[in-house]
């Protein structure tokens, strides 16, 4: 299959023509081989407009939830960031395009080995996957200057306001188990600044600051 090609059409009918302007967001996906991040049975979809299931009942988004929250981030170069749910590595290969290093938190051991294969594969050498409880954060690591969570939240994790650097942001799904919005926190000079964006479904965030998954 032309992969090449279906991530053009990607970048152009999913992620342009619905309002994703951020030019460095834009040729990080063009770049990124999302075929690799899926399991073989799904590689004809990868591009599809829509999440896909990678085992362990978890998904990776679909294409423009993902460019819409990276573009909500604003990345810079030079920052470090915290992703909590690695999932299959997708989004922290992402990352790895756009700031000069990254910490990919997966509470999924099977995933968290995946994710790290597959990112040591293409040639991802600043980012690192962790196993555990990205709700948590990784105080030992910390500050952060941009956290990214790939999963809903009931509430945004304390821990990880604690360890956003001053004049870093925070993105994540806070809601229900059902449904969320995109919520995006700022720290400017001590002070959190938080606003809601757009609506979203993800996989709950399970973690001691997450759901219970008994609930």
């Amino acid at each position: 299959m032309d992969f090449r090609r279906q991530r053009q059409q990607m970048v152009e009918y999913q992620l342009k023509a619905r309002g994703i302007r951020d030019e460095r967001v834009l040729d990080a996906m063009m770049r990124v081989p999302r075929e690799h991040f899926v399991p073989p049975e799904q590689r004809a979809a990868a591009y599809a407009d829509r999440p896909l299931p990678i085992g362990s009942g978890q998904t990776i988004s679909q294409p423009y939830m993902v460019a819409a929250m990276l573009q909500a981030l604003g990345c810079r170069p030079e920052d470090r960031a915290l992703e909590v749910g690695a999932g299959s590595g997708y989004q922290a290969a992402l990352l790895a395009e756009l700031c000069a290093e990254v910490y990919a938190v997966e509470i999924i051991e099977a995933l968290a080995e995946q994710a790290r294969s597959r990112l040591a594969e293409l040639g991802y050498d600043n980012v690192h996957v962790v196993v555990g409880d990205g709700t948590q954060g990784l105080p030992e690591y910390a500050p952060f200057d941009r956290i990214i969570v790939a999963a809903g939240a009931p509430e945004v994790p304390r821990p990880l306001i604690e360890q956003l650097a001053d004049g870093g942001r925070l993105v994540i799904p806070v809601g229900s188990r059902l449904a969320q919005r995109l919520v995006i926190v700022d720290r400017d000079d001590g002070d959190l600044l938080r606003r809601q964006d757009m609506p979203c479904v993800f996989v709950p965030l399970f973690g001691r600051h997450g759901w219970s998954p008994e609930a």
